[in-house]
């Protein structure tokens, strides 16, 4: 656990909200090639047409498209979407979309580089650019970093706290020129974080190389959800308790003790002859709600509660991700929330 000293905004003045302060809209890339699924297409463009009228029930819903596929994106997702074509690699919008944060003079994007996790899945190069292209449509200032960062790398509390992993964020297939000391130089200055929490482990297995959003979020200021450690036995019990026991010894950077919610563990499933990983963790804070991925086991409707526990204001939403998970993905991964603007000052 290492932090940045709480001295007040940082000199940029840019600071990311938390996910549940206000959204004017949820922003989403509809699924690109079906070549990427396999026989799974059908399903996956059903399981994202459902998380797509879920969160409309909460907020507006902006889909990202390939273009000539608005149409009939449209019509599948069956309610009022907003649609934007732009050619796209994959649909992974939390790790290639801008992060829209709050500054000085309103609404700025953060373009943070992006690498396909390390270089994993060439070609990117129409994906490192969405955030540029998605800022341009959507009118907004954009602030750009060489730093490698993914959205769903970060959660914050909006307060100054921002909790990432070690093994995603400090990984050299990232920013191998940066030290620990430089990311929070930089988490500081664009996101508005002045204390960093260091989580050592995300999962063992998957493609992120442990996004924190698979393993922990925040859900209101002093407060964080994680996955239970479950049964000794699991390959990732020793990586969560050790990151519970860093939250239990922490204070956020209002000096604050966190209180710490637990989900049940990730749920191993096989679909499409695949094996694959539900994760209850890897929900989207919405308007009023909580949009969580249901692996169709029996433990979703305890995972249910849980959520509904830890957030208490916030009407708990369920939705199957089991072809989603194909691509070691949940509802988190393909989102992102573009926050409401802020009232001016007087």
């Amino acid at each position: 656990m290492t932090g940045l000293p709480v001295t007040g905004l940082p000199v940029t003045g840019l600071v990311m909200p938390a996910e549940w302060e206000p959204h004017e809209r949820c922003l989403l890339a509809w699924p690109t090639y079906a070549s990427l699924w396999d026989d799974a297409f059908a399903d996956v463009e059903r399981e994202y047409a459902a998380i797509v009228r879920a969160i409309a029930a909460f907020e507006p819903v902006t889909l990202l498209v390939l273009p000539g596929g608005a149409d009939r994106v449209r019509e599948l997702c069956g309610v009022d979407v907003t649609t934007v074509e732009l050619p796209m690699d994959d649909s992974w919008l939390r790790a290639t979309g801008p992060i829209v944060v709050h500054g000085p003079e309103g609404r700025v994007g953060v373009d943070f580089r992006y690498n396909a996790f390390g270089g994993r899945f060439p070609p990117y190069d129409q994906d490192e650019r969405i955030a540029e292209r998605l800022l341009l449509a959507l009118g907004l200032e954009r602030r750009a970093t060489m730093t490698v960062l993914e959205g769903g790398a970060v959660t914050v509390d909006g307060e100054g706290t921002l909790i990432a992993t070690e093994q995603c964020v400090l990984n050299a297939n990232r920013n191998p020129r940066l030290g620990r000391a430089d990311i929070e130089r930089e988490l500081e200055s664009l996101l508005g974080a002045r204390k960093v929490l260091w989580l050592p482990y995300g999962h063992l297995d998957g493609d992120t190389d442990g996004h924190v959003d698979h393993v922990c979020q925040f859900a209101a200021p002093g407060r964080v959800v994680v996955e239970a450690c479950g049964a000794p036995d699991r390959p990732d019990h020793v990586r969560l308790k050790a990151n519970r026991a860093v939250l239990e010894a922490s204070t956020d950077a209002r000096g604050r003790s966190l209180e710490i919610f637990e989900l049940p563990p990730q749920q191993r499933i096989r679909v499409h002859g695949q094996d694959a990983v539900v994760n209850y963790m890897n929900f989207y804070i919405a308007n009023g709600g909580v949009v969580m991925p249901l692996a169709g086991t029996d433990t979703d409707e305890e995972a249910l509660a849980a959520a509904a526990a830890a957030f208490p204001r916030h009407r708990v939403v369920g939705v199957e991700a089991r072809a989603l998970a194909l691509g070691d993905a949940g509802i988190h991964c393909v989102t992102q929330q573009l926050p409401a603007p802020r009232p001016a000052r007087e």
